[in-house]
């Protein structure tokens, strides 16, 4: 297989990435996050144990296997704190494997405060974010005000720019919001309390990995969330706060694009989307409880309920070409069993227009309707099976379908929750099997 790879959701998110990251790292040196913050949310079942991770890299079920979180995540340190306690409660030894950049943005109080104002100030039309502060300290990045992990290390430092930057936020909570103001010796003392403990994970992360490309290690890029979040080329305004496609690996962690060989497109068997945001096949009937109950559809993060509906291959196009997808991983393909008959929306029909890309405009988004295609579903369990020609005559015409309309090859499918229920197709994938 080629050296490295990019773990990348294709849709609106929860595709599964986290068992898939978990599955393929056997193979790698070191696992990368590189964007996103802790309102990722990615489960692993190993054996039946569930562990949820939302910062810490996918890899740190493998003991030999590194974890670094690069520059383009924002950190709570709070949050870090406590998914390092419950891994070690689990007796899962994460000492001398765990690294953060040191430019990394700290989400703190503050942030939070204006999340959670702002969403409530847009009533109806609130975006959906999970009030985590993800997005206002995104937005402290970007305007050069944001405080990084390495300035948590120089406390009379440290307490002038957390005074500074809340005399800023402090004016907008109160102006704008109506809201009451934030002390700052409270923020100060909560972030400085986690100092010791941070401080021996803080790391030259771009050079790590330099380091481990130079001597042949193979690295695994996790991403979080899905593409069509992407800030910039998702469904805008309702979009996560990061760049969350395959070529912000190269600008999150700090190594540069010739040395991402392969991308991984995750992609569920149908469409899942939290929040608001245009859905074009979104189901609000009884195929669509049968998918979220069969599915599990709430969030690891949030445990909010997912909104459910049929394969979205307009919209799957276009991601597969932003992220320049090697091959697709089809994950929950066992949720279908039982369906007598599946959609795959092939346009979209807006106006008296019919799409085969999906509209620039997010209001034009909004407003489109989809066109399906139908075929046959199948009634025989596909669970756990991990030889293709076992699946089901009509499962393997499903995926033959979704891979002719993509115009990208089937790698690998996943039929369950645990790390032994995948089916490999890809030879260049075909080691993490053995």
């Amino acid at each position: 297989m080629s050296d490295n790879l990019v773990v990348i959701g294709t849709q609106w998110g929860d595709e599964g990435k986290g068992k898939i990251v978990d599955w393929l790292t056997e193979q790698f040196a070191a696992v990368v996050r590189f964007q996103g913050g802790h309102n990722a949310g990615h489960t692993l079942v190993i054996q039946g144990e569930k562990t949820v991770l939302h910062l810490i890299p996918s890899g740190i079920l493998r003991p030999q296997v590194r974890c670094l979180i690069g520059n383009g995540v924002v950190l709570s340190l709070s949050a870090l704190m406590e998914e390092l306690e419950t891994l070690e409660q689990a007796g899962i030894a994460t000492a001398g494997r765990l690294q953060v950049s040191s430019a990394c943005n700290l989400i703190l109080p503050y942030h939070i405060a204006l999340d959670e104002a702002r969403e409530r100030a847009l009533g109806q039309q609130a975006i959906g974010t999970t009030g985590r502060g993800i997005g206002p300290c995104y937005e402290d990045k970007v305007a050069r005000r944001g405080i990084r992990l390495y300035e948590l290390l120089d406390e009379a430092h440290f307490s002038r720019r957390v005074q500074a930057v809340m005399a800023y936020h402090n004016t907008i909570l109160q102006q704008v919001f109506g809201a009451e103001p934030l002390a700052s010796q409270p923020v100060i003392n909560a972030a400085l309390a986690y100092r010791t403990r941070i401080e021996p994970l803080i790391a030259d992360v771009p050079d790590e990995l330099y380091r481990l490309s130079q001597a042949g290690q193979r690295i695994l890029f996790e991403g979080a969330q899905g593409a069509l979040l992407d800030i910039d080329h998702g469904t805008y305004p309702y979009v996560t706060s990061s760049n969350t496609l395959s070529g912000a690996a190269a600008s999150g962690s700090g190594l540069g694009p010739r040395a991402l060989h392969y991308v991984l497109g995750i992609v569920k068997a149908y469409t899942t989307r939290v929040g608001s945001g245009p859905f074009p096949t979104e189901l609000n009937d009884a195929v669509g409880q049968y998918l979220g109950e069969r599915g599990h559809e709430f969030g690891a993060t949030t445990g909010r309920k997912r909104r459910c509906g049929w394969l979205d291959i307009v919209a799957l196009r276009r991601s597969l070409q932003l992220n320049s997808v090697s091959g697709l991983c089809i994950t929950k393909l066992d949720v279908l069993d039982g369906l007598e008959v599946l959609k795959l929306c092939v346009a979209y029909r807006y106006q008296d227009q019919e799409l085969t890309t999906p509209p620039l405009d997010g209001r034009q988004f909004t407003v489109c309707e989809p066109v399906y295609e139908e075929l046959p579903g199948w009634s025989d369990s596909t669970a756990g099976i991990t030889c293709y020609a076992d699946l089901p005559a009509a499962a393997r015409a499903y995926l033959t379908r979704i891979a002719e309309l993509c115009n990208t090859p089937l790698a690998v499918i996943s039929t369950g929750p645990d790390r032994a229920d995948t089916l490999v197709l890809d030879p260049q994938l075909a080691r993490a099997a053995d």
